[in-house]
């Protein structure tokens, strides 16, 4: 029942870091004097709930009336994903997963940028990874955090591979939605040393 209740934790905050994302882009579309020369994606995570069921214990004695309800078994119901099922960014990496002539390239672009924007406005110390889901809806997702978050003591679970965000600003290479001068983002090592590898 703990590993349940953990991952609708880790969906629930997962949520709350996309929302955040989005926020600081819709700000940032609003203040822009020309719009960017991209559609942006807008996908969600699945509505979710869990759902327990509970076993009555029998009185201990005759003249018990009440009866302690104990947990028997557990399930995270979440909304149906019916389009084509792609894996955006992988667990342990902050790049995407699909190559640029795949479908579904240009989504995984966009969500490695929501990693960026949420990375840089946590100060550096969280942000989504495990993209997964439709055009619409994501699923299962992982939340990454700084090894210094909640005194190093672990919020999210077996997921939560610490070492990948003290290390995201050497892996992340920035895109064209994290290059639009609108939402003005900090460009990393990772672009600098990937164009350099490319104009040898």
């Amino acid at each position: 029942m703990a590993k349940l209740f953990r991952e609708a934790n880790v969906l629930y905050w997962a949520g709350s870091l996309l929302q955040f994302a989005y926020d600081f882009i819709d700000h940032c579309l609003y203040r822009s004097s020309e719009p960017p020369p991209f559609d942006i994606p807008r996908l969600r995570f699945v509505n979710a709930g869990l759902a327990v069921s509970y076993a009555q214990t029998p009185p201990t004695t005759s003249h018990q009336k009440s009866k302690a309800n104990i947990p028997r078994s557990g399930y995270l119901v979440e909304e149906l994903i019916s389009g084509d099922f792609l894996k955006y960014i992988h667990n342990m990496d902050c790049q995407p997963m699909l190559d640029p002539d795949e479908p579904g390239y240009e989504i995984a672009e966009f969500l490695a940028c929501t990693q960026h924007i949420q990375y840089v406005k946590t100060g550096g110390l969280a942000f989504i990874s495990d993209y997964q889901g439709d055009s619409e809806l994501l699923t299962d997702p992982q939340v990454l955090t700084h090894p210094t978050v909640n005194g190093g003591k672990d919020m999210f679970g077996d997921g939560n591979i610490e070492v990948s965000v003290s290390k995201f600003e050497k892996e992340h290479i920035c895109n064209k939605f994290c290059r639009w001068s609108g939402f003005g983002l900090k460009s990393f090592r990772a672009e600098e040393e990937g164009s350099l590898t490319m104009d040898k």
